[in-house]
């Protein structure tokens, strides 16, 4: 199975958690990140303040967040397909307890 390579090439916000990202072929994705934001990874950027200091990585050229969080550009892509199948995914995930907890 060939896995497609794609670039996020900029994005804007739209809304609370809502960013409309274009790729490299013009291609613009609207998504509410919200379903997905869970678990020890995403769960932090429910914090607006976090979530919005999101940048274009110029190597990796996909959306990534201070604490090390980010997608699969193909993912971001097909997020009309992938998006449900990975909020069912994240509605599995707990955030782990914290140290010295």
């Amino acid at each position: 199975m060939k896995h497609e390579i794609h670039h996020v090439d900029s994005f804007r916000r739209v809304a609370p958690f809502t960013l409309d990202i274009r790729f490299e072929d013009g291609r613009c994705q609207v998504i509410d990140f919200q379903p997905v934001l869970k678990g020890d990874l995403f769960g932090p950027l429910r914090d607006r303040e976090l979530f919005d200091k999101v940048v274009v990585d110029q190597e990796a050229r996909t959306l990534v967040w201070p604490n090390g969080a980010d997608f699969d550009p193909a993912t971001l892509y097909h997020w009309p397909d992938c998006g449900p199948k990975l909020a069912e995914l994240a509605a599995t995930w707990t955030l782990a307890p914290a140290r010295g907890d």
